[in-house]
């Protein structure tokens, strides 16, 4: 039966050599190729005085008992002296913690404009001919009156909410709303503008759970 021979690379270094051994394969699969470039192929630079052999396993982790064997196959060769056997060591992987919501009190008079990056909270009234945009989300704890634009940067997965929406007009992402007459709500419950199947929706805040589950909200 013959043995695939590309489970093991050996490679000459300055103090002896290195054993580079697949990570990916079958570990049966490994020793026995192996055991063949011990005995039969790699004869050649295998012989002489003490050679010094260090073992890469790779990503692999292997237990004392699969490296034994490793050391068992090795040791057939009275010349070879095992230096370590060695596993790469894991890469942690870092997640960057999701962007916090900023808070922002105050109130946005005619004529001016305020412009967060990310999900914002904003404390306060923005007064007809006033604008807030975002990047993210916005949520106004107050009357909306002016002009609101979340998800500036094209996301239309972005919300505006306000305690009281009667604003002059609402954007998210490229998408503009109706008129304020045309949202059929009239009661003072804190509502929501969203965008669904390409057009903008108005809806009591309450609702927010049905039409997105974590609902973007990043305290």
């Amino acid at each position: 039966m013959s043995v695939a021979k590309h489970h093991v690379m050996i490679k000459g270094v300055k103090d002896g050599l290195v054993f580079l051994l697949n990570d990916a394969c079958e570990w049966q699969d490994l020793l026995k190729e192996l055991q063949h470039k011990l005995e039969k192929t790699h004869q050649q630079i295998l012989t002489g005085p003490i050679i010094h052999v260090h073992v890469k396993l790779g990503s692999r982790e292997a237990t004392e008992e699969q490296k034994e064997e490793i050391r068992s196959v090795i040791k057939q060769k009275g010349n070879l002296l095992i230096q370590s056997i060695e596993s790469e060591p894991r890469k942690e992987v870092v997640v960057e913690p999701a962007a916090r919501m900023s808070t922002l009190r105050g109130m946005i008079r005619s004529g001016q404009t305020l412009h967060h990056e990310g999900d914002l909270l904003y404390l306060g009234d923005v007064n007809p001919g006033g604008t807030i945009t975002s990047t993210g989300n916005i949520y106004i704890m107050g009357s909306l009156r002016g002009m609101a634009h979340a998800g500036i940067d094209g996301d239309d997965k972005a919300i505006i909410a306000a305690s009281h929406m009667r604003p002059t007009q609402l954007r998210i992402a490229g998408i503009i709303s109706r008129s304020p007459d045309e949202w059929g709500i009239e009661e003072a419950f804190m509502e929501f503008a969203y965008v669904k199947d390409g057009k903008m929706e108005i809806d009591k805040l309450h609702q927010l759970h049905r039409i997105s589950p974590d609902s973007n909200l990043k305290l």
